[in-house]
């Protein structure tokens, strides 16, 4: 297997605080550069008084863009170790803003983590994790939540 680039997701858990320190090392044993990706959800559309969405839609915008950079930044502070990093933020659905950027990048691998809900809320929500590796064109290594940091 010959790793150039791994793309690590992340979001604001601990969960993908271990998928990047799993993603950082593969990165470092293939000699890999990383994309850290962070998807920002839409947030449902307020209606202002004057029936516009648009204002309130652009000012919660700016604020997860910002707030996103900010935790690529921690992320690769705290686990990249010099390996060159490149930050990737789009707003979107999270499985679906994974694969693409993904595509868009050129990823050899996707790290995500994995919360390891079960049961109802399995059922309900699905699974961000699942659906990526089902839809990747690449190969994608899920950590679990029980490994350590």
């Amino acid at each position: 297997m010959n790793l150039k680039k791994v793309l690590i997701a992340v979001d604001n858990s601990t969960c993908s605080e271990k998928a990047a320190k799993t993603g950082y090392e593969i990165a470092k044993t293939f000699g890999a550069e990383v994309a850290l990706v962070n998807i920002i959800e839409p947030v449902p559309a307020n209606i202002n008084p004057d029936l516009s969405m648009a204002p309130v839609f652009l000012e919660t915008y700016d604020n997860s863009d910002e707030n996103s950079h900010l935790l690529l930044k921690e992320i690769e502070n705290k686990f990249s170790h010099g390996i060159p990093t490149t930050y990737l933020s789009v707003v979107d659905s999270a499985a679906h803003g994974i694969i693409q950027q993904s595509d868009e990048w050129g990823s050899d691998l996707i790290v995500i983590g994995t919360y390891g809900r079960t049961g109802l809320y399995h059922f309900l929500m699905g699974s961000v994790a699942e659906h990526v590796a089902r839809k990747s064109a690449c190969p994608v290594l899920i950590v679990p939540n029980k490994a350590e940091v």
